[in-house]
């Protein structure tokens, strides 16, 4: 069947200034080059350098929004096991010998909920992440890996930290 015949004015994705270039292959195409969408279309220098920042601070968010993750479910646990031994010291109290241990952790549904939104988050900014990155764009590729070491640096020194006492260490430190 032949179909040179046909209009396929609808296939290109020009914008104006010329169509998208896209590339699944090692690039460094800086105009022209389109990400995820049509409408992500870049037309100059500066909407390359603009997209290369949104994408290295798009990471630093992802490993900020990891961190407020881990001091959530941090909190939570620290918060469940204070309850917990004043609950077992007034039993204990009460009956004028020691009691059993705490019953290990397990969130609330409220928590949970609130945890999973967390998760949410992280795993659709990673898969938009992964998509940008299969376009190979050279400059795309290192704002990435720029932005996950910048945003592990900033974000990430509670992970070196003994996870017994984390929580207590850490009550009063910022984010570094």
């Amino acid at each position: 069947m032949d179909h040179s015949g046909m209009d396929h004015s609808g296939d290109s994705m020009d914008m104006g200034t010329g169509a998208c270039q896209i590339s699944m292959l090692w690039n460094w195409t800086v105009q022209d080059a389109c990400f995820l969408t049509s409408g992500w279309h870049i037309r100059s220098v500066g909407d390359y350098v603009g997209t290369l920042i949104g994408v290295f601070f798009l990471v630093v968010a992802l490993e900020g929004v990891r961190r407020l993750g881990r001091e959530y479910d941090q909190s939570i646990r620290a918060a469940y096991y204070r309850r917990e031994a004043l609950a077992l010291a007034a039993l204990a109290k009460n009956q004028g010998r020691e009691v059993a241990q705490a019953a290990p952790f397990r969130p609330s549904h409220k928590e949970h909920a609130i945890r999973s939104v967390f998760y949410f988050v992280q795993y659709s900014v990673a898969f938009l992440l992964m998509l940008l990155g299969m376009y190979f764009n050279g400059g795309v590729l290192l704002a990435i890996f720029a932005g996950g070491g910048v945003g592990h640096f900033i974000f990430a020194r509670d992970t070196a930290t003994d996870s017994s006492t984390a929580y207590e260490q850490q009550k009063d430190e910022c984010c570094c």
